[in-house]
């Protein structure tokens, strides 16, 4: 009787958790194997079974591999950038030498907590081709007029700017935490080798932040490959479907054409891309955690040698 005790109390949520997790992938894994449409929601009599020739349909789909491209395009510049800035303003209200630290760490950290909506929509009057507040400063500096949103050229710039502000006060507070898990001890040894703000930047900070790297690098890819409300409110994925992202792609075609077995093969080949990618980083981060060890492990040999 006892043996079964545990068994009898982690049922409940066993159950609650195939029910709300498994159940609907499974479903979802079988609604991409047919060609569910609006005459199926009328009646499933018209509901047939396809195999994978929704998933034959997106590889031939052009309007599919745009919209790939455009999200690797979202991916590729926004998440370098928005680490960047994340790590930079991490360092700033880390520093002993800025003073309020806290007002501008909350500074930073607003545009996370505003509603995304909410912003994309003051951003689309920021980008406004003659009464933005954008084009006023470019203006200023005798810089032509810009069609922010409007120009297929500049339209995922525009969405790739108001991304990396709205999100890095995210990843800043991850980076701060990782920053004050480093011991003070490192960075006096380094100082007392004569190694220089450059040099401990690059010898203690970023290794020791490479598990912090980790974590953010996914969040942030995983989170930029769900791009769809910046698109949605500023450009509607246009012009041109020049910002047509997989997930905006995947909406339109679930919910505004009905098309659900078609939107679910498109979601499950995004799942299928993210986990390969996720799979790939955190191969490439065992491999360099490796020679990460062995080089710390060396260095600190030779600061405690010299400290002694």
């Amino acid at each position: 009787m006892r043996s079964r005790a545990p068994w009898v109390l982690v049922t409940p949520a066993l159950v609650a958790i195939a029910a709300f997790f498994f159940v609907p992938i499974v479903a979802a894994l079988l609604l991409s194997l047919t060609d569910f449409d609006l005459y199926a929601l009328a009646d499933p009599a018209n509901l047939r079974v396809v195999g994978l020739e929704n998933y034959a349909r997106l590889v031939a789909d052009p309007v599919f591999r745009k919209a790939l491209a455009n999200t690797t395009y979202f991916v590729v510049v926004a998440a370098p950038l928005s680490i960047a800035v994340s790590l930079g303003a991490a360092l700033l209200v880390s520093s002993s030498l800025t003073r309020f630290a806290s007002l501008f760490r909350t500074a930073f950290f607003l545009p996370v907590v505003t509603t995304l909506v909410a912003a994309a929509v003051v951003w689309r009057y920021l980008y406004h081709p003659r009464v933005g507040l954008l084009n006023r400063v470019l203006a200023f500096f005798g810089v032509a007029p810009i069609d922010w949103l409007g120009d297929p050229d500049w339209a995922m710039p525009a969405i790739i700017l108001m991304s990396v502000w709205k999100g890095f006060g995210f990843n800043m507070v991850i980076f701060v935490a990782g920053l004050q898990s480093i011991p003070t001890r490192l960075y006096e040894a380094a100082a007392l080798d004569g190694a220089g703000p450059i040099a401990r930047f690059f010898h203690v900070t970023v290794p020791m932040l490479a598990p912090t790297f980790t974590f953010v690098v996914l969040m942030t890819m995983i989170g930029h490959f769900q791009l769809f409300a910046e698109p949605y409110v500023m450009t509607q994925g246009g012009p041109g479907d020049a910002t047509l992202s997989v997930v905006l792609l995947m909406y339109r075609e679930g919910f505004r054409w009905w098309n659900l077995g078609y939107a679910t093969a498109t979601a499950f080949v995004l799942f299928a891309i993210i986990l390969f990618l996720t799979l790939v980083a955190l191969a490439i981060r065992n491999r360099g955690a490796v020679a990460t060890g062995a080089t710390l492990e060396a260095g600190g040999g030779r600061t405690v040698g010299a400290g002694a």
